[in-house]
């Protein structure tokens, strides 16, 4: 790692009881003082292929219910998914509204009442339409003996940034979950500007 590129460090782990079972929080920290968090439920070998999901933080979504994006339902179907399993780890990255922070994104969506779609609002914003990173998930994943994977995600790019950090990604497990009439134009727009890959049907 150079000298130009972040540094994050493990911080500490607590038990995290959840309506979905009983998880582990584990803290990690940029040296920019950006936090982050991973859920660990169960337990497993190093070889084994561990069910995981990257979920950038979407306070709107995940904590006021928003149906305008199709987050917080996928925050709740990952959980769900990693309980049955019996076992997984949720990476849960503090990169609000794809890395413009929540009061951009808030800037965003009056640009998208205005008839822009959240690419084109974002541009609009002098951003580019994706500014987060995933290198931090090579330390949260070492740090829970995290090896092998099976990506829950429709995102090409968290694949591919995984296997450019060196993780094996068995498989992805495809999450098309919470698509509703508040949100078809956006999820659409994800599918084709951003490459996302969701059932086309969905949008019918």
């Amino acid at each position: 790692m150079s000298s130009k590129q972040p540094k994050y460090e493990y911080v500490s782990s607590a038990k995290l009881p959840t309506r979905h079972g009983n998880f582990k929080i584990h803290g990690f920290v940029e040296t920019s003082g950006q936090e982050h968090v991973a859920l660990s439920y169960g337990e497993w070998k190093e070889n084994d292929v561990v069910p995981i999901r990257i979920h950038s933080e979407c306070l709107t979504g995940d904590a006021l219910f928003s149906t305008r994006c199709d987050c917080g339902f996928q925050l709740e179907k990952a959980m769900q998914n990693i309980a049955e399993n019996g076992f997984g780890v949720l990476l849960y990255l503090r990169q609000e509204g794809r890395g413009i922070g929540l009061l951009n994104k808030i800037r965003a969506y009056n640009l998208q009442d205005s008839g822009m779609d959240t690419v084109e609002a974002n541009e609009h914003l002098g951003f580019d339409a994706d500014l987060r990173s995933y290198d931090i998930c090579k330390l949260m994943l070492d740090t829970l003996n995290v090896h092998r994977v099976e990506l829950m995600t429709n995102n090409p790019k968290k694949l591919a940034a995984l296997k450019s950090l060196g993780i094996d990604v068995v498989a992805r497990k495809p999450i098309d979950h919470g698509i509703t009439e508040d949100n078809k134009n956006y999820i659409k727009t994800k599918t084709e500007k951003l490459g996302h890959a969701f059932d086309p049907h969905s949008f019918k």
